[in-house]
Formats: structure tokens, sequence, C-alpha cells
């Protein structure tokens, strides 16, 4: 039994089973797998989008502190998420296989999402709007890895992207726009 079901509306655990297991299935490809799973790794305790901030942070001098600071908070959405996890506590998806191992067992919300939209708004702002469909992309692969529900994806997302503009004016200049 899922440990939202306390807090579940009527279908959306249906629906976020249905729709796991349909994007799941496209992992059937083996050039869809393999790039879900190299996003997967990549995005491990948001590694990719830390490397994005400080190469970001080397490359324009000028913006160096903004950078950094989008970065802390990215890196601050990926913390938040991990602490989240361990309150709610809902388990990993049991009816798909899936294609990578992960950092723990639980599900709810995906980090994976609060570090790549944290890092989308934040990075997007600075003149970094690749790192929008990239944070996308790592979204939909923790679905097609089958390693978190789309409801958890969600949850990451939404949760990122309040850390980031919330951070809007502590990245200063340049910085989070609304």
């Amino acid at each position: 039994m899922d440990h939202l079901d306390a807090i579940d509306r009527p279908g959306l655990r249906g629906a976020d089973h249905r729709i796991l297991t349909a994007l799941q299935a496209r992992a059937r490809d083996p050039r869809v797998a393999a790039a879900a799973r190299a996003l997967s790794w990549t995005g491990e305790h948001g590694a990719l989008w830390l490397a994005a901030g400080l190469t970001g942070a080397a490359v324009d001098g000028g913006r160096r502190g903004a950078w950094l600071r989008g970065t802390a908070l990215t890196a601050g959405a990926h913390l938040v998420s991990m602490a989240v996890k361990r309150i709610v506590r809902r388990p990993r998806p049991a009816h798909v296989e899936p294609l990578v191992r992960t950092a723990g067992r639980h599900s709810f919300p995906s980090s994976h999402a609060a570090s790549a939209t944290a890092a989308a708004v934040a990075f997007g702002a600075l003149g970094a709007p690749a790192i929008a469909p990239l944070a996308a992309a790592m979204c939909v692969s923790r679905l097609v890895v089958g390693v978190h529900y789309p409801s958890d994806v969600a949850a990451g997302a939404a949760l990122g992207a309040l850390t980031a503009r919330l951070g809007a004016r502590w990245m200063g200049p340049g910085g989070v726009h609304a």
C-alpha cells in the first residue's frame, strides 16, 4: 500500500501507475533506455546541475556570485527533497522493473526533478536556456527508468521551482526573474 493513500484523490494513484507503466515501456528501445540511464547517472545528487553551475561561475566572471548562489539554490532544493523523502517515506514503484539502482528506497518527491528544475529556473535566468529542456528530459527519465511515479516527479519539480523562486532576490541582479 502506498504511503500517499491518505492524501490521494480518487484516481490519482491509478493514473500514476498507468502513466509510469506507459513511459517505462519506452525503455524497450535500447536508445531510450541508454539515454534515460545516462541522465539518471549524471543527475545523481544533482551532480550535473552542480557542475553546470560551477562551470557558469568559472566562465562568466561578471556574474560569478549569481552562478554560485544559483548552484547553492540547486543543491538546497536537492537537500530539501531528500528531507521530505524521509518524512513521507513513499516506496518506489513496485509494479515496474527499474533500469537503474537508486541511492535510497523512498520515492516522493523526486530529488532528480527538484535539482533539475531549480537549475532550470536559476540558470535559465542567467542566460542558459538549454538547461530547461535538459531538466525536462531528466524529469521524464525518472519515469522511463521506472524509479518514480509521475506525482513524485511533479512534486520534485514544484519544490525545485519554488526553491529557486524563493532565492531569486539572493541571486541578485541578473538572477531569477518573475
